[in-house]
């Protein structure tokens, strides 16, 4: 199953492989779902390709990387926004989190994930705000739709969702100066009752971490709170991929571990 705590499997962020659809197994272990497997286990380097002004108008502020790629390097310190910088970084997180719920209400049996990428590319440009993940390492779509056991930055295509899936929809906006980031996972109809303990579970280790975060808190203690829940419920925690702080860079500082860990730093007022 997919979500940050999870059975196995990931995809790369570069490699971008394409997904094909098996015959629905039967896992005694983890429940009945589809399990998404690539077309192809060799690496293809992302073509970049500056979005075109149809796609993208002219009037729409860009984040750098959206001509060639390339994201710019991350910044070595930990930014701490002005409460100016907080108002401009929110209105971006408030048009992602309105496309978010955008594509959540567009789950359902039948729907494709290109179809919820397109209507939420043209929401964000609609809000003039840019969809940060286009053309970000060559990202070829707007958002990122994670199927099942894929864990994060899944590709949106043609795959049509079926009973007994389930979606995380990551989306990020890019407005007037800022990203602001944001994802969820969805129900695809009827969902097995071990899918359904796993997204409560998730969701509730999600909100526990929330709640532990103030000015002063080791940011270990993310970790150490998502860990023990997911522990308690008998469930691991992916060590594959991070959180990350937000702001005007797409990804920066600090880097945050959702599994058990040690690692240095504590929160401060106007980090993001």
């Amino acid at each position: 199953r997919q979500t940050q705590l999870r059975e196995t499997h990931t995809t790369s962020a570069h490699a971008y492989p394409r997904i094909r659809r098996r015959s629905p197994p039967v896992d005694p272990d983890f429940g009945v779902y589809h399990r998404m497997t690539p077309t192809t286990l060799l690496a293809r380097e992302p073509q970049p390709k500056e979005p075109s002004l149809t796609s993208i108008p002219a009037h729409i502020l860009r984040p750098p990387y959206a001509r060639t790629g390339t994201p710019p390097e991350w910044p070595t310190e930990t930014p701490i926004l002005t409460d100016a910088e907080i108002e401009q970084m929110r209105e971006a997180s408030l048009v992602a989190r309105d496309a978010l719920a955008l594509g959540g209400s567009m789950v359902k049996p039948g729907v494709t994930t290109e179809e919820i990428d397109l209507e939420i590319h043209r929401f964000i440009v609609s809000r003039n705000g840019y969809p940060s993940c286009l053309n970000y390492m060559g990202f070829p779509r707007a958002i990122c739709t994670s199927v099942n056991n894929v864990i994060a930055h899944g590709i949106p295509d043609t795959r049509q969702l079926v009973d007994g899936d389930f979606i995380n929809i990551d989306v990020t906006v890019f407005k007037g100066g800022f990203h602001g980031d944001t994802s969820a996972t969805f129900a695809v109809g009827s969902v097995d009752q071990k899918g359904l303990d796993l997204m409560r579970t998730t969701k509730e280790a999600l909100e526990i971490a929330i709640q532990a975060c103030g000015p002063g808190v080791p940011f270990s203690v993310i970790g150490q709170t998502i860990g023990a829940l997911a522990a308690s419920k008998g469930y691991t925690v992916s060590e594959e991929l991070t959180g990350h702080g937000v702001g005007r860079d797409f990804h920066q500082n600090p880097l945050i571990y959702h599994h058990i860990n040690d690692e240095p730093g504590v929160m401060l007022p106007g980090m993001a």
